[in-house]
């Protein structure tokens, strides 16, 4: 007798919420651990993490944020066992293969950054053929950060810099931020870390310098849409200062004309003519 296959509920429309963030980045740890309670090998656990992606994607998607980066491989993660990066290295061959087209679908584009040289000729070609196949698409971008680290990311556009013979005194955050892997994207707004850790571990560390955290006890394959909808609320009543005052904190004759760059305490990021991404639920990101 065939065994029914219980379909997942609907999802609840998103929360209304005053305010998401435009970028969130999310350090998704916890995988070993989680197979290590379940008297698994590491891998199965890595596994595990690559099943709630899609469902984590159009979540954040449906509330209207416009940005999402996954830190799915760091330059460090090379001095673990031979067999497990071999492993991570077909998650991400699998994950391509398997989502690819359901991301083109609905609207998503794909980005990368980190070096891709190590990684095999076909696996190389699969990461730019993805990129290439979804590049047109504006409902959200979503960035894989694969064999990346921040400490990297600076020397190299310290490199540039350099290379470029950009005199001292012109260097400045906008010609220093063009030369980061990330050029083009806004910085987080709100950086997500599971499995309890408290650290950056070499993680948008130029890019996060004013990002809001949210840290999690829960580990990565088990976190859902219900920890998205704890999280984007925590961060919506924060009150984000980029060193400054808001308006209500401030006299009115305060201030002293520098803007640092920012409009109104950050930046738009948004191409010129392109309008907001709202979400399911009205937001505006």
């Amino acid at each position: 007798m065939a065994t029914a296959v219980r379909a997942r509920p609907e999802p609840p429309p998103p929360l209304p919420l005053p305010s998401v963030p435009a970028h969130v980045a999310i350090i998704m740890d916890g995988n070993g651990r989680w197979a290590s309670q379940r008297g698994r090998p590491r891998l199965y656990g890595h596994r595990a993490g690559t099943e709630n992606i899609r469902r984590v994607i159009e979540r954040f998607a449906d509330y209207g944020v416009g940005y999402l980066t996954l830190f799915a491989f760091s330059t460090e993660n090379w001095d673990r066992p031979r067999y497990e990066v071999r492993g991570l290295m077909a998650l991400l061959s699998r994950f391509l293969k398997r989502e690819t087209k359901h991301l083109h679908e609905n609207g998503i584009r794909l980005l990368h950054f980190g070096d891709l040289s190590p990684l095999s000729p076909a696996l190389q070609r699969q990461v730019h053929e993805a990129i290439e196949l979804t590049s047109a698409n504006d409902r959200m971008t979503l960035a894989i950060a694969f064999n990346y680290g921040g400490r990297a990311e600076i020397v190299e556009a310290v490199k540039r810099i350099v290379a470029d013979g950009v005199p001292a005194d012109q260097i400045d955050e906008e010609s220093f931020s063009s030369r980061l892997l990330t050029n083009g994207l806004p910085d987080p707004d709100l950086i997500i870390r599971t499995a309890g850790e408290m650290r950056l571990s070499n993680f948008l560390l130029w890019q996060g310098a004013y990002a809001e955290f949210c840290f999690l006890p829960v580990y990565w394959p088990d976190f859902d849409i219900e920890h998205i909808d704890e999280a984007l609320p925590v961060y919506s009543q924060r009150t984000r200062r980029f060193g400054g005052l808001v308006p209500h904190e401030a006299a009115p004759t305060q201030g002293n004309g520098h803007a640092n760059g920012r409009r109104n305490g950050r930046q738009d990021w948004r191409p010129s003519g392109q309008t907001a991404r709202t979400g399911r639920n009205g937001h505006s990101a």
